[in-house]
């Protein structure tokens, strides 16, 4: 008789909370990154220096990480029948929901603890972004576009990276308007609508199976409009961050890394007009290269002056 292939070995505790936080999947931290780090050049008018620059890439993984953990308990019953979601950790039980919330608030206290290395006005701000990834996977039961809520979620680092790099030291609102001036509120809008384009290609990858179960997506929403619409985000989302750049005095070197940005948005634009899963998802995936070129651009803009 053939002897009995050995069962696979189950997965260790550390590689299911990898696979919970997406360890394997970076694309959602740069996405969260590239916006953030331009925001803190602009702010710092050049290089911010090695602290600020380490708390903004650490804390952006880790929130990011942390958001995750929090998304995958708030959607486990959605996701399991969804076929490209149905194995994670959480939903495939893999994960206790009381595992995935502690690992998810000791990855937030961890990135709370590099944000009271900065000053008050950021720890002050860090509090409305906590309350905002915590909040959106909740909003898909009864937003119409809930990508919105994402988009604030996902540009938060922009006022506080502005806040980091220009705040004082008083516990106070006025401090906050004082550090981060309106330019600052103009580019998380200005991101917003980058979230909005990105999120809704995703979201077309899995408009069948969201009807089904009935959460609510910004493609459904927009229905046979969804191309039109991820366009016009783009388009405004590169327009606002042109205008307020400029305000900012940003120049020639800014302006062409928006150019390659745009460049990249024809190109996702060939990806997502036949509305295919696999052209939607790589739209998406490769959403990232967008976010790097407008930051090239701006570093290059400051260094070269």
């Amino acid at each position: 008789m053939t002897p009995a292939a050995p069962s696979p070995a189950a997965p260790s505790r550390l590689s299911l909370y990898l696979n919970l936080i997406r360890w394997d999947r970076p694309a959602g931290t740069y996405l969260l990154l590239w916006p953030t780090l331009s925001a803190l050049w602009m702010a710092a008018d050049g290089w911010p220096g090695w602290h600020l620059l380490l708390v903004f890439t650490i804390g952006t993984f880790l929130m990011r990480s942390a958001g995750c953990a929090v998304n995958d308990v708030a959607d486990r019953d959605f996701d399991k029948h969804v076929k490209r979601t149905a194995q994670r950790p959480v939903t495939a039980g893999l994960v206790s929901v009381k595992e995935a919330l502690v690992l998810g608030a000791v990855l937030s206290l961890v990135a709370f603890g590099l944000v009271l290395t900065t000053n008050p006005p950021t720890i002050l701000l860090s509090f409305a972004a906590l309350a905002v990834t915590i909040l959106y996977p909740f909003t898909k039961r009864w937003v119409s576009m809930p990508q919105a809520v994402l988009g604030v979620a996902f540009s938060f680092g922009i006022p506080m990276a502005f806040s980091a790099a220009l705040g004082g030291r008083e516990w106070s609102l006025q401090a906050i308007a004082a550090s981060v001036p309106l330019s600052a509120w103009g580019l998380l809008v200005a991101n917003l609508f980058w979230v909005l384009a990105y999120d809704t290609e995703y979201a077309m990858v899995d408009r069948d199976d969201d009807i089904r179960i009935g959460i609510k997506t910004s493609a459904l929403t927009l229905g046979r409009f969804d191309v039109i619409g991820v366009m016009a985000f783009y388009v405004v989302f590169l327009a606002l961050w042109a205008a307020l750049g400029l305000r900012l005095g940003m120049g020639h070197w800014f302006l062409a890394g928006l150019a390659a940005a745009a460049a990249q948005v024809v190109w996702h634009y060939t990806l997502i007009k036949d509305r295919g899963r696999d052209g939607c998802f790589k739209a998406f995936r490769e959403n990232h290269w967008v976010g790097f070129a407008i930051f090239a651009g701006t570093v290059l803009d400051l260094a070269l002056r």
